[in-house]
């Protein structure tokens, strides 16, 4: 599925990934390869993303803390996800 990360300051990410895990405001949530339709609020947390590749801008790659090879996480205040067509648009503050 296609994530694409977008902050007030920039777009941080945009890549085909295998998950990513969200701070929703009532708990963390996972969304999966053709989850059905989604939008949802997220609070402070941080926000892992599963992928076999990763590739970021040189501007924004500091924001992203790497865990393993294969996971990253961003750490936000709030947000607001959207799913659709296998498509995840996180606007994230």
């Amino acid at each position: 599925m296609l994530l694409e990360i977008v902050s007030p300051e920039a777009k941080l990410f945009s890549a085909e990934v295998t998950s990513v895990t969200l701070p929703g405001v009532d708990g963390s949530f996972q969304i999966l390869n053709n989850h059905a339709p989604i939008v949802s609020i997220l609070g402070k947390g941080v926000v892992k993303i599963t992928a076999s590749d990763f590739a970021f801008a040189k501007e924004v790659a500091g924001k992203f803390t790497k865990l393993d090879a294969q996971n990253y996480t961003l750490a936000i205040n709030s947000g607001t996800i959207e799913m659709k067509d296998n498509k995840v648009i996180i606007l994230a503050d």
